[in-house]
């Protein structure tokens, strides 16, 4: 499985970055102009509809068009587990149904003084069996961009 990673340290608190990341609205602020994002809907793990804070099983909808080419691409980012101890806070999600047979993203948070440090991993597979295996570490090309826009994103808001 091909995995991505990008790191970058926010110069704002810890609770503060948590606190942002916790919510649909930071996912929103986040994501690129030019990925068309649409949330559809967010399911809380209680089956409520649209919870202030994203807790383990909560379900989002959502679809996106990259630069506005091809179909739109829908798929559910479900939230697998959340943990914050006060120094460190970690969450995993993971894309059903999507446009990857595998999409595990893992957002790491570290407090440093009066800075936090963000860490994204993605572990991937494209579709396709052995081809798409073999093909996935290209897929860096489209990652790049996107994550290196939301790194910059979450400086100017946070900082």
């Amino acid at each position: 499985m091909a995995t991505y990673s990008r790191l970058t340290r926010v110069a704002a608190p810890l609770d503060e970055v948590w606190e942002f990341h916790s919510r649909i609205s930071g996912l929103e602020a986040l994501t690129p102009d030019w990925m068309n994002l649409r949330v559809e809907s967010v399911t809380g793990p209680d089956g409520d509809p649209d919870p202030e804070v994203l807790e383990s099983g909560a379900e989002i909808q959502m679809s996106m068009r990259p630069l506005g080419v091809g179909p739109r691409q829908s798929w559910t980012s479900v939230i697998l587990d959340r943990e914050f101890d006060g120094d460190t806070a970690r969450f995993r999600d993971e894309m059903r149904g999507g446009p990857f047979q595998t999409w595990v993203h893992t957002h790491r948070f570290v407090a440093d003084g009066d800075e936090t440090i963000v860490d994204d991993e993605v572990e991937y597979e494209l579709p396709g069996g052995s081809v798409g295996r073999t093909v996935s570490p290209v897929a860096v090309v489209g990652f790049e961009p996107m994550f290196r826009a939301r790194h910059r994103t979450t400086k100017e808001l946070l900082e």
